[in-house]
């Protein structure tokens, strides 16, 4: 039998693993920034699922029983979620980072659970608060200061470029994965969902990262590139999936999605200390407008604090 000091350490440890978790997951783009500078789009994406994978496959084999099997309906599911969440969401991903700063993409990609919010109000009449329509607003006001650098008259003259809407990109296709994982996960467990949809995302990833060049460039690829792109597969994907649904897990979805919070914080301090990257007065109080707006989105109501996790509370790193 568990003591009470035990339990409590044990839980302190929980809390420790989804700090470290948003840490993680705010460097995902700074390692995804390193390694696009040498990586195509198609072919750092293949690359950082592959190493994801290797760790994923037979854990889930390991945990879920050898003869584990994806029944009728669930194949089709699952590569939706694969061509949405792996696929598509990481083009965008290393497409964007080429030009974009991790510290400005962080807080764009942020607005993930806004925009689900807000499409799962309006697709599956999910009730919509005032509170969440505040944090809505506020998340987006947040961006487009992000975005525009204080400036959101730029929109009006074509100051926004290819890498910003690469990045609104990855919020698109992954607003599209969690809104398809609501009917996705019925009947599969966090772990075999995400592992079949990296594979799935995987395999639609190989014929155009071979197009791309892969495997002529990637023996070529310096250390730093190699090491961006392990760091992905195991530490933003494997190792961050772990701790946040063991968070899930032990304190419930309510209290671990409040750790999505530090994502982007963790995003703009980690640019600035690896990259040199600046943090001038719009990325400030973007920051501030984007993670107060998150978290009144993330307030979830007393009914729901139970149960299956939140997709909204999982972020597309």
């Amino acid at each position: 039998m568990t003591n009470p000091g035990q339990a409590h350490a044990a839980t302190r440890g929980v809390y420790l693993r989804l700090f470290l978790t948003a840490v993680l997951w705010g460097g995902t783009f700074v390692a995804a920034r390193v390694a696009a500078r040498e990586a195509g789009p198609f072919a750092g994406s293949f690359l950082r699922f592959f190493a994801a994978c290797l760790l994923l496959v037979p854990l889930v084999f390991h945990r879920e029983g050898p003869g584990l099997r994806l029944r009728g309906r669930q194949i089709f599911w699952v590569a939706l979620l694969g061509l949405t969440g792996v696929f598509g969401y990481n083009f965008f991903f290393f497409q964007g980072l080429k030009t974009v700063t991790a510290s400005r993409a962080s807080l764009i990609v942020a607005n993930n659970p806004v925009f689900i919010a807000l499409f799962a109000a309006l697709i599956f009449r999910e009730r919509m608060t005032g509170t969440r329509l505040a944090g809505i607003f506020l998340s987006l006001a947040g961006a487009v200061t992000v975005i525009t650098r204080g400036n959101p008259a730029e929109i009006l003259h074509g100051g926004i470029g290819i890498g910003e809407l690469s990045i609104l990109g990855c919020v698109a296709s992954w607003v599209a994965y969690s809104l398809i994982g609501k009917a996705a996960m019925d009947g599969m467990s966090p772990l075999l969902a995400v592992t079949a949809s990296c594979v799935t995302g995987m395999l639609f990833l190989l014929p155009p990262a071979v197009a791309e060049g892969m495997i002529g460039q990637a023996p070529g690829y310096g250390w730093a590139t190699w090491a961006g792109i392990a760091y992905l597969g195991v530490f933003g994907t494997v190792l961050g999936f772990l701790w946040y649904y063991e968070g899930i897990r032990v304190i419930g979805p309510s209290r671990a999605g409040i750790f999505i919070n530090f994502v982007p914080v963790s995003g703009v301090i980690l640019g600035w200390l690896i990259l040199g990257e600046t943090i001038d007065l719009s990325l400030l109080a973007g920051a501030v407008m984007v993670v107060g707006g998150v978290a009144l989105v993330n307030r979830t109501p007393p009914a729901t604090r139970a149960g299956r996790p939140d997709p909204r509370g999982t972020p597309g790193s």
